[in-house]
């Protein structure tokens, strides 16, 4: 159980923070990066739930609460044995990257068949879950550039990888099942 009895410590003035396993490493670290932007894309979602009602609320209540585990993970370099830790490692899993991929299945199964790029914007939640689709597609980039230079948890990455195709597809859910989606016109403006 997490107790935050304190919200400032002072242990991060000089440019470093504590990851999950106690050791230390600048602010600036591409594992903080990473996790940072996850932190991101979960503030995007906080904006997207002002405007989403009834199921897409509790998905994206959903998301949220996997962005938190997503964090937990990065945030603690895989050991070869997490047992080490004395308790067990919060470790994204693939039955969370499955239910994306469910729930991606479901959604598209009411959408009419792109024939055209969609600009981001439409309806204020449409808008707002293109902008966490971009901002998931970076900490993905951010998380793979991690994995190429230390031990990253695969389903961590396969689960940054769905979530921006989970966000695109609902944001055409948000445009009333895609008829309110702003369709790109190529070489409109010439």
């Amino acid at each position: 159980m997490v107790v935050l009895n304190k919200i400032y410590t002072r242990t991060g003035d000089k440019g470093e923070t504590a990851l999950g396993d106690g050791s230390r490493v600048a602010k600036h670290s591409a594992r903080v990066t990473a996790y940072g932007t996850v932190d991101e894309v979960n503030s995007v979602l906080g904006l997207a739930r002002l405007h989403a009602t009834g199921e897409m609320d509790a998905a994206l209540a959903r998301i949220q609460n996997d962005l938190f585990d997503l964090g937990a993970d990065l945030c603690r370099p895989e050991m070869e044995k997490d047992g080490e830790a004395g308790y067990p490692v919060l470790r994204m899993v693939d039955a969370q990257v499955a239910r994306l991929e469910s729930e991606i299945d479901a959604m598209n199964a009411k959408l009419s068949p792109l024939r055209s790029f969609i600009l981001p914007g439409g309806s204020a939640l449409a808008a707002h879950l293109h902008l966490a689709r971009t901002v998931s597609r970076r900490a993905e980039r951010m998380a793979v550039e991690l994995a190429g230079a230390e031990s990253v948890n695969p389903a961590a990455v396969k689960y940054l990888n769905r979530l921006s195709d989970w966000f695109f597809v609902a944001a055409r859910i948000a445009n009333d099942d895609g008829r309110a989606d702003v369709l790109w016109v190529p070489g409109a403006n010439r």
